[in-house]
C-alpha cells in the first residue's frame, strides 16, 4: 500500500529591491505564529529562504509543508487564518502569492 505524499505550498513575495520586507520578523514571528495556528490543521513545516541577489522579482519564499490536500484547505479556511494573514503589514506591504508545487 502506497502512502500518499505530502502537499507542498509555496508563498511567494515580488516586488521592486528596497521594498519593505522585514525578514527577521518574517523568520522570528511570522512563521512560528503560521506553524503554532496551522500545525493542527497538518501543517508539518515552514522554511524561508530569500534569493541572494537583490533585483526585481520574488523577494522571500515561504515552503509550507502539509500531509495532505485536505490539511491545506482545512488550514486556510480556519479560523486563525485570519490572525495569520491579519499578520501580514508587520513585515511587508507587497502581497502574498500562493502556489502548489507538483512533481515534473
Amino acid at each position: 500500500m502506497s502512502q500518499q505524499p505530502g502537499v507542498t505550498i509555496y508563498v511567494t513575495y515580488e516586488g521592486e529591491p528596497g521594498v519593505r520586507f522585514d525578514r527577521a520578523y518574517y523568520v522570528d514571528h511570522h512563521l512560528p505564529l503560521v506553524m503554532r495556528h496551522w500545525s493542527r490543521y497538518g501543517l508539518q513545516s515552514v522554511a524561508a529562504f530569500f534569493p541572494a541577489a537583490a533585483q526585481a522579482g520574488t523577494l522571500a519564499i515561504c515552503e509550507c509543508r502539509f500531509s495532505d490536500m485536505a490539511s491545506v484547505d482545512a488550514a486556510f479556511a480556519s479560523p486563525e487564518a485570519a490572525e495569520v494573514m491579519a499578520d501580514l503589514p508587520n513585515f511587508t506591504d507587497l502581497a502574498a502569492h500562493r502556489s502548489r508545487a507538483t512533481p515534473l
